[in-house]
């Protein structure tokens, strides 16, 4: 029996699918199904997005993916299912963006277990998100990436009386 799924979802191809998550995750062993879902929505930063292009390098994200699966196991225990993808492509609005879903024997586990999961591919996966908007402007999403560079500019104001900057992803 299958415990992890991974995928990166090219859109062109295909879209992700939620209720494939909820099948692969269900298992009579379990009481706690947790899901998350990211779509792509209209408004961000104060801007009127239309669509979002993700880029990834797949090899390095679906290891990454893998790692992730191993962390959790190691934090809530056996049993545990976990099915997480990734779209790829050219998104609209309102189109899914990640799917991630837990199943363990008790909410709690599938709850910490998927929380983990989403916040690990916001901040480790190699995923590129470039927002498109109203007025035909694009730009890349600072995610991730620049985590770590954000939060010690954040120390470093907290130091000097200033506030940090909003952590949008």
């Amino acid at each position: 029996m299958e415990s992890l799924h991974v995928a990166v979802v090219e859109r062109r191809v295909a879209r992700l699918d939620v209720a494939a998550a909820l099948d692969f995750v269900s298992d009579r062993r379990f009481g706690g199904i947790a899901t998350f879902i990211g779509h792509v929505r209209e408004h961000n930063l104060g801007r009127v997005v239309t669509g979002i292009s993700y880029d990834l390098f797949e090899p390095l994200a679906l290891r990454t993916f893998r790692a992730i699966y191993e962390r959790a196991l190691a934090e809530v225990g056996a049993p545990l299912k976990l099915y997480v993808a990734h779209a790829k492509g050219d998104l609209g609005i309102g189109d899914p963006a990640v799917v991630v879903a837990a199943g363990t024997p008790h909410r709690d586990e599938a709850f910490r277990a998927c929380r983990m999961a989403i916040e690990a591919v916001k901040h480790e996966a190699p995923i590129w998100k470039q927002e498109h908007y109203v007025d035909g402007d694009s730009a890349w999403s600072e995610g991730c990436s620049l985590c770590e560079e954000q939060r010690e500019s954040e120390r470093a104001g907290a130091a000097h009386g200033e506030s940090g900057l909003d952590h949008h992803h």
